[in-house]
């Protein structure tokens, strides 16, 4: 998908029904053409990650919003081209913002203790101010005039990140995109969290993923499929390296990814780290002195 036609930015584009995506001024090689917020129902709404502090998309906004009510403003997760936006969007708006909790929130044990040791994310830029009106657990129900939405809590590319079920859809953030694969960057993303998401999202009957980046997904299984044997080859490569030297996260990944580029590299650090962390955990490999992201991995 990563050859789709981007969205126009700025400008209301109706993907469905009741259903409206504007797109906001931020590309970048994390964000692809820009993050999209949606925009659910036609009298009344309810608006889907209202994206970065950019007045622009604010303006654009309230422009597609058309003095419309708004009931909810629902965030996927608090980075910052997710979440930002949102209490400026409520302060005009008057409607209150829902997500799981803060950006530490949905942090799984072992990130915990990693943020604890000292370990701080790779600069993927986290909205550390961000904090919800209300806070949504995972399967709690919002209903609206536009009908009704589940959040399904997805932790793994951030703990915090929620998925909304909207008839037959699913927002899907930055969990699931069709142009590129999830980030997860310890402490803030977490790999074994991240499958079990993929796994969850598999038992969830859903004609279309619309992803906070890229177009909409219409063969979601497929993706699920890819994403997860995307993570079990890297981990097989990984492995295969670490059955021939003792390596650190720097070494293991200038040997798998070796065409990528130079400035995308801390970025394939950090997912490598996430998925060193996994077998860690799993008793697989080991960590010498102690699991971190200076350590030396070791194959059992």
């Amino acid at each position: 998908m990563t050859d789709a036609v981007s969205y126009p930015v700025g400008v209301p584009v109706q993907l469905a029904p009741d259903l409206h995506c504007v797109l906001a001024p931020n590309p970048s090689p994390m964000t692809f053409w820009g993050t999209n917020t949606y925009l659910i129902g036609a009298a009344a709404l309810a608006v889907v990650d209202p994206g970065p502090a950019d007045m622009q998309h604010l303006d654009a906004l309230l422009a597609a919003i058309a003095g419309r009510p708004v009931t909810h403003i629902l965030v996927t997760h608090s980075h910052l081209d997710h979440s930002p936006l949102a209490r400026p969007l409520s302060e005009v708006v008057n409607a209150p913002i829902l997500a799981f909790g803060d950006a530490q929130a949905g942090r799984s044990h072992v990130m915990t203790r990693l943020a604890a040791a000292g370990l701080t994310g790779g600069g993927e830029g986290i909205d550390a101010d961000f904090v919800p009106d209300e806070c949504l657990s995972d399967q709690a129900i919002v209903n609206g005039p536009w009908g009704t939405i589940r959040a399904v809590h997805t932790p793994g590319h951030l703990g915090n990140h929620l998925s909304f079920q909207w008839r037959q859809s699913l927002f899907s953030g930055d969990h699931v995109m069709g142009w590129a694969s999830s980030l997860v960057s310890p402490p803030d993303g977490d790999l074994t969290d991240f499958m079990l998401s993929c796994q969850k999202l598999s038992a969830i009957d859903a004609t279309t993923y619309f992803p906070a980046h890229g177009p909409a997904i219409t063969d979601p299984k497929t993706r699920l499929a890819w994403l997860v044997g995307h993570r079990k080859d890297r981990e097989t490569q990984i492995l295969d390296q670490l059955s021939l030297d003792d390596l650190t996260v720097s070494e293991l990944t200038r040997r798998i990814y070796v065409e990528v580029a130079p400035a995308l590299l801390p970025a394939a650090e950090r997912n490598v780290f996430a998925h060193l962390v996994d077998l860690t955990e799993r008793g697989i490999i080991d960590a010498w002195p102690t699991l971190a992201f200076t350590a030396q991995y070791h194959r059992r």
